[in-house]
């Protein structure tokens, strides 16, 4: 059967010179027999799919909180569509599309109920600082199986770690150095999916409409949600095949956006920051999911027996059990267990399911 494993590793070798093969790989942390019909990265992508963590954000916030409709993104439909997006631009560029795959289904598993409003509140919170990106690295080294963790290759563990970006220029060259292609794929389709789909929930809850986009905006990147992706996406694949064509093999090229579309896609994501991401934030609902992440961590602290043992034991100190255990909540059940602490703290979401 080791045929099989080995077939699909020559045909990595047709892959771009700049690709990452999976015989190639810095191997993993505790080291294993190769699986016998399967590369590393493929192996690594199934842990990721079937692992208890991946499960959970499915019912963990995007942007908006509970949202009362079934078509808004949650952070496991939002990581499918990473996934679709990273493996088309690794395609059209002959990289590895399992390592690119394997990393975007494993790159927010970290995140916390409520979004990017729970990751702030328990990095204010917790003694070392709390952000999403490590914390998806802590799941899959240290959290996942009982405390074994995923031992998941060196080059997906690097993809999950580094996908964040900061506010404003994240295409900044000296932001993805030692990075490999595909990780760069990652972390800029991070940026083309949750920045389309975003919009469209934005349009869906009211806070939006279509109009509100500015004309230049639409003008560069298009007047609807498969026009938009589109755009990205074919400009990252033509820029990036002109930087990979135009350097040597000694020399890292870059996974990019040509300058006009880069301009248009920073003026989008600061347009969202100020109209949608930091009016969540400040809203009913967005203050509400603070209140609730500040009364858990205190209520987890004062009445240490309600943390699981077993999340005692795979921690290295009580207060990272409390954020080990607080970030893997759902949205549902920080909500549940909220109210049992503290009746009618939630009474915003009252009547809605994620």
């Amino acid at each position: 059967m080791t045929i099989v494993r080995e077939r699909l590793e020559e045909r990595e070798e047709l892959l771009s010179p700049f690709a990452t093969r999976a015989t190639q790989t810095k191997g993993r942390l505790i080291p294993e027999e190769p699986c016998e019909i399967r590369t590393d990265f493929q192996r690594d992508r199934d842990r990721i799919v079937h692992c208890n963590a991946f499960r959970r954000i499915k019912h963990k916030t995007q942007v908006f909180i509970a949202p009362q409709g079934d078509h808004f993104v949650t952070r496991l439909t939002h990581t499918l569509e990473v996934a679709q997006i990273a493996r088309t631009i690794s395609r059209a560029l002959n990289l590895n599309e399992d390592l690119t795959e394997a990393m975007a289904l494993g790159h927010d598993m970290g995140h916390t109920p409520f979004g990017h409003i729970g990751e702030d509140e328990l990095n204010k919170l917790h003694s070392g600082g709390f952000r999403h990106n490590h914390q998806s690295l802590r799941i899959v080294d240290k959290l996942e199986k009982e405390g074994k963790g995923l031992n998941l290759t060196w080059e997906v563990r690097q993809g999950i770690l580094h996908h964040s970006k900061p506010r404003g220029d994240f295409l900044s060259p000296g932001l993805t150095e030692g990075m490999s292609l595909e990780a760069q794929v990652i972390r800029i389709s991070d940026a083309v999916a949750y920045l389309n789909h975003d919009l469209l929930d934005a349009f869906r809850a009211g806070v939006l409409t279509e109009t509100s986009i500015p004309r230049y905006i639409q003008e560069i990147l298009g007047e609807r949600h498969s026009q938009r992706i589109n755009t990205m996406v074919n400009d990252i694949v033509t820029t990036s095949q002109e930087a990979m064509d135009s350097v040597g093999l000694d020399i890292a090229p870059e996974i990019k956006m040509g300058v006009d579309l880069r301009d248009a896609v920073y003026t989008l994501r600061e347009f969202m920051f100020q109209n949608v991401y930091v009016p969540e934030d400040k809203g009913e609902e967005g203050t509400t999911a603070r209140k609730i992440i500040v009364l858990l961590f205190g209520h987890y602290h004062q009445k240490k027996h309600l943390i699981p043992e077993d999340f005692q034991i795979r921690s290295e100190t009580f207060d990272d059990a409390v954020k080990d255990y607080i970030s893997g909540m759902t949205d549902q059940y920080a909500i549940r267990v909220a109210e049992s602490v503290s009746p009618g703290i939630a009474h915003v979401f009252k009547g809605r399911t994620l």
